[in-house]
């Protein structure tokens, strides 16, 4: 099994919402924090087809290439993935952020790593936290996965997630087939060096009601 570091262990943010409390607690607020954020309504997320990269659109190809260098990042529709896994792996989540917390306890952060309920990179009792419980797993490889928490899950959650991994597992191998073309390199050179090593995680994050959401990340 992989290690990926540890984190403080933190309290639910969702069981404190419950409490009807009309001030945040000290170690979540953040006040003025937008007060330097600038937003330019001009930018537009580059948006990828992946039916027309399929089809070696040129036009696509090159925005897929212009997104890699400009942005970073892209959003991609027409990707494949079924709908209906799609919508149920977001009901199956939903359900599985609302169990009740003496069932959530089994997938709570441990001390010795940062998988599960919890937040990341928590690193002293006084550090400032997000208004937000969080929830990280890592799907693949499958030795990668943490034997307390993947296993457990309920079903249909677990055969959900299992098909979706992969899914993402295929797309992410033909986006990269796609990048190598533009980026007009060997076909096997980056995928040759992905594909053994390939790893994923998935991170689900619940935003609770909040008393001063404009104090709050």
């Amino acid at each position: 099994m992989f290690e990926f570091g540890t984190s403080v262990l933190v309290p639910s943010v969702q069981e404190l919402a419950k409490q009807a409390i009309i001030n945040v607690p000290e170690k979540y607020l953040r006040p003025n924090q937008d007060s330097h954020v600038i937003v330019d309504s001009t930018l537009t997320l580059p948006l990828i087809d992946l039916s027309k990269l399929l089809s070696e659109d040129v036009t696509e190809l090159e925005k897929l290439n212009n997104a890699c260098k400009e942005w970073g990042f892209f959003q991609v529709i027409n990707h494949g993935v079924i709908p209906s896994l799609v919508e149920n792996v977001k009901r199956d989540v939903q359900e599985f952020l609302n169990l009740p917390m003496e069932k959530k306890k089994q997938f709570w952060q441990t001390p010795d790593e940062i998988e599960g309920f919890g937040q990341l990179f928590v690193a002293s009792e006084d550090q400032k936290l997000e208004w937000a419980d969080m929830f990280l797993v890592h799907t693949l490889p499958i030795n990668a996965r943490n034997p307390r928490l993947f296993p457990n899950f309920p079903q249909p959650l677990r055969d959900n997630l299992e098909n979706y991994s992969l899914e993402l597992k295929k797309l992410c191998l033909t986006i990269i087939e796609r990048m190598t073309i533009a980026l007009k390199i060997e076909p096997n050179e980056l995928l040759d060096y992905i594909v053994e090593d390939l790893f994923q995680s998935m991170r689900w994050n619940y935003y609770p009601p909040c008393p001063q959401p404009e104090n709050v990340i």
